[in-house]
């Protein structure tokens, strides 16, 4: 298409409008312009067209034979581009919110409280993507992620969700007669941390602990550790949020809690995205978060 020989679309749709109410007036008010703006486009499409499309007919105006051809093909044209704008519009309405989480907190944290959101809200569907990989929200159609962090990455809104608060944990038999208290009285005992989170591995380091005098497995991910850890292999550290459940359940024992200010589970968006469904999961999840 030759964009160079289309006149502006501002002038289109002033002919339009003026050929179909058969007033400038009417057209001024339906495009929020002025009467003369809708008789300025109209004489510049004539003299681009070199041909008379308007009359004055009493106190209106009305189509040449020349001006009601031109009249009837951009009104199919502009109902052409009325159906394609309705249709995404539509999609973007009826489609699921796209939530990307990790797979260790979509595990032990979203899924166990997700039952709660589908019950109070049939009507707003979500595609749940765990995933490892950092993702572009705006190139990957992402609604939502959950991300772990300080809350300060670039070009994105974000939110704290659940704190800092770090656990460390253990099955109980790992521990069963052993007075625990603190992060030195497991130093003899097994460790399991992910290899992707070592900045955990750096927590602990910083309470006086040296893994390379510590018996430590590293594993791809987390919810391989906390697999490991269920079944009595070793001793983890974990944010609170990913094993506050089992703790309360009495599946997992605490040995002592670490924090570090601003690091936590974050709810990151967008600032100019804003699908159908997607403020009432976000205070769902501010909600669960807060019980």
């Amino acid at each position: 298409m030759d964009w160079k020989r289309i006149p502006s679309l501002a002038a289109l749709r002033a002919f339009e409008a003026a050929a179909r109410h058969q007033s400038f007036s009417k057209a001024a008010r339906e495009l929020n312009v002025t009467h003369a703006a809708i008789a300025h486009h109209v004489r510049n499409l004539e003299a681009d067209f070199s041909e008379s499309l308007i009359t004055r007919q009493g106190r209106g105006v009305a189509p040449t034979a020349i001006g009601l051809q031109l009249a009837g093909d951009l009104q199919n044209g502009f109902s052409l581009i009325e159906d394609g704008v309705e249709k995404l519009r539509s999609r973007g309405e009826k489609r699921p919110l796209n939530i990307a989480v990790t797979p260790a907190f979509a595990a032990n944290w979203l899924m166990p409280r997700i039952g709660e959101f589908w019950a109070k809200h049939p009507e707003i569907p979500l595609n749940i993507n765990p995933n490892l990989e950092l993702v572009d929200l705006r190139k990957s159609g992402t609604d939502l992620a959950i991300r772990y962090g300080e809350g300060n990455w670039p070009k994105v809104k974000s939110e704290i969700l659940t704190d800092g608060d770090f656990w460390v944990v253990a099955h109980r038999d790992l521990v069963k007669g052993k007075r625990v208290s603190c992060l030195h009285d497991v130093i003899d005992l097994p460790w399991v941390m992910e290899n992707h989170m070592m900045e955990r591995k750096a927590i602990v380091e910083r309470e006086g602990i040296d893994f390379d005098h510590i018996d430590l497995t590293l594993l791809n991910t987390n919810g391989l550790v906390l697999s490991a850890v269920a079944a009595g292999l070793g001793v983890t550290v974990q944010p609170k949020s990913l094993v506050e459940r089992e703790i309360n359940s009495g599946a997992l024992a605490k040995i002592c809690e670490l924090n570090q200010e601003n690091l936590g589970y974050y709810m990151v968006v967008l600032p100019d995205r804003h699908p159908v469904g997607l403020r009432e999961f976000m205070k769902w999840l501010r909600s669960s978060a807060s019980r």
